[in-house]
């Protein structure tokens, strides 16, 4: 279990890895086609940055509360089968 757990956070953190070089690489575009300056696009990425902090935080929250509960359901059914 525990080594489900590490594969898919790990591929959390490469999707995210590949979704920021994508974004960049987007943002790049569009200052280089004129359609935003650079200023701009740093905040924007900047702010897309910080909403994927945010979500991550909010995942890993999600799934510290389900492992936990899992654990405590699993030591509980232990405790009565003794």
């Amino acid at each position: 279990m525990i080594d489900l757990l590490k594969k898919t956070l790990l591929a959390g953190v490469g999707a995210a890895v590949i979704t920021k070089d994508k974004i960049e690489g987007a943002l790049d575009d569009f200052v280089r086609q004129g359609k935003v300056n650079s200023s701009d696009a740093r905040i924007i990425a900047e702010k897309i940055a910080e909403q994927g902090r945010r979500e991550f935080d909010e995942l890993a929250g999600d799934l510290n509360e389900s492992i936990s509960s899992c654990l405590l359901y699993t030591s509980d059914a232990a405790d009565d089968m003794q």
